[in-house]
């Protein structure tokens, strides 16, 4: 919370002086000390800077004088700063990112994407199995401790992984209709790695609906998993893993998400600089 207090009064004060101020050299030397978390950082650096006590708004005596990059829109001194940190920013996440291509999800899974939204689908014995998902709102909410003493604050803020809620749709070609799963990853199960054999991810709901609808049918009975007796569950469960949705599928597709979220937040923090820059 140091560096944030810190980042946020220069930002702020900063965005005041005028010219005579820069923001990169500080912020870019005490953002290289954080590698996982730098996002993190950023984003809570924002949300602090544009909302610092004292900030008066910006008037015309702030205005960038003779700049000009023809498109008539307004440009000032917090646009130009602005503008720096997003260039800054976007170097220092290119560096932690692992690879600009995404990974690959084992058992012959084809992917697909659009935009945001990403479908597998595989084929087996007469029957599709379709996982779609998509990585809006998947990052779960992290609260940040105080670095103990002697701890420094990058050591302590956690990594950001996606797991976003995804269904499986299970399709007999014979048939005309698909089973379909409504799955989440429980908090309490996000980290756990090989410590035990529980499930990482879990059902919330099974419903029959129409192949090929764009919409699926509100009227059709949804399968609560809530209050279910335990073996119909865990026959459900099995279900999926023979079909290739366990537990290395589930933690395949949180690397598969979490790689396409940081992907797509590149692509964010670069169409924001240029929209700044105009």
């Amino acid at each position: 919370m140091l560096r944030l207090s810190f980042l946020s009064r220069l930002v702020s004060v900063s965005s005041r002086l005028g010219p005579q101020a820069t923001l990169t050299p500080p912020i870019a030397s005490v953002l290289r000390t954080g590698p996982p978390g730098i996002r993190g950082l950023a984003r809570s650096m924002w949300l602090l800077s544009s909302s610092a006590s004292g900030r008066r708004p910006l008037r015309s005596s702030h205005l960038l004088n003779g700049v000009s990059c023809g498109c008539g829109a307004l440009h000032t001194e917090g646009d130009k700063a602005f503008a720096q940190f997003l260039t800054d920013e976007i170097k220092e996440e290119k560096k932690i990112q692992k690879s600009s291509t995404l990974p690959k999800v084992s058992g012959g899974w084809e992917i697909g994407l659009n935009g945001t939204e990403a479908k597998l689908v595989r084929k087996v014995d007469g029957e599709k199995v379709t996982v779609s998902f998509n990585i809006n709102n998947s990052i779960p909410p992290t609260m940040e401790e105080e670095p103990q003493e002697g701890q420094k604050g990058s050591e302590n803020e956690p990594e950001i992984i996606s797991t976003p809620n995804f269904v499986v749709e299970v399709t007999k070609l014979s048939n005309n209709q698909s089973l379909v799963f409504d799955c989440h990853y429980p908090e309490d199960e996000i980290g756990r790695g090989d410590e035990d054999d529980s499930d990482i991810f879990a059902i919330r709901e099974v419903s029959f609906q129409p192949t090929g609808e764009d919409s699926w049918k509100e009227t059709s009975y949804t399968l609560n998993t809530d209050s279910l007796d335990w073996a119909l569950y865990d026959h459900l469960m099995d279900f999926l893993a023979d079909r290739g949705v366990d537990n290395t599928f589930a933690d395949e597709l949180v690397e598969l998400s979490t790689a396409l979220e940081h992907q797509e937040y590149i692509k964010f923090l670069d169409n924001l600089n240029s929209f700044i820059k105009c």
